[in-house]
């Protein structure tokens, strides 16, 4: 049995974007097998944006952000469910791992200042992202960029070993066997927990 954190990276606090349905069947999945099961919605949290380097090195974090925190450190494993927007994650779950992820809490600089010591080593997470142009095409022809960087950069560079990745193309391509076949295999992801 595991520990679950799902973000919930839609900015829009109305629950009626494919990516509430995604968190809905993979944490029913997941409790169905006995996981337990935290979600943050990213559009219910209050949080500013940091604008200094300062406010991220030495800064205090929110109530909703050490809260957010909490959870994290709580989970084996994070589920980050967002849609593509720009080609890249929304502005507000970006902001929110910036002020999540602070020095102090996700790493740590090492002794003589050359490396980061990785304070949420032993978790693992999986990215699922969905996209109204066809997987293959965001996969293939724009190298998935942006989802390599919350990977490696991001959660990696914390300490999330393994970082999988789920991409959910064509969503509104009106086609519903696909949107239902993408739904099953998020259900087994969250059986299996990963």
């Amino acid at each position: 049995m595991s520990n679950i954190l799902i973000i919930q990276g839609h900015p829009d606090s109305e629950k009626t974007h494919f990516g509430h349905a995604i968190a809905e069947k993979y944490a029913s999945a997941a409790h169905s097998a006995k996981h337990a099961i935290q979600q943050i919605t990213i559009a219910d949290l209050d949080f500013p944006v940091l604008r200094t380097q300062q406010d991220f090195d030495k800064g205090e974090p929110c109530d909703d952000i050490k809260h957010a925190q909490q959870q994290i450190t709580w989970a084996d494993h994070i589920v980050v469910i967002y849609p593509l927007w720009l080609g890249d994650m929304p502005a507000l779950l970006k902001a929110f791992f910036e002020q999540a992820l602070r020095p102090g809490f996700a790493l740590e600089e090492a002794e003589g200042g050359k490396a980061y010591n990785k304070l949420l080593a032993g978790k693992s997470a999986r990215i699922v992202v969905t996209m109204g142009m066809p997987a293959f095409v965001y996969r293939w022809f724009f190298k998935m960029h942006t989802v390599k960087n919350l990977k490696r950069n991001i959660l990696s560079f914390c300490g999330f070993k393994p970082v999988n990745t789920t991409l959910i193309g064509s969503v509104y391509a009106g086609n519903d066997d696909a949107l239902y076949t993408a739904l099953s295999n998020i259900a087994h992801l969250g059986r299996i927990a990963k």
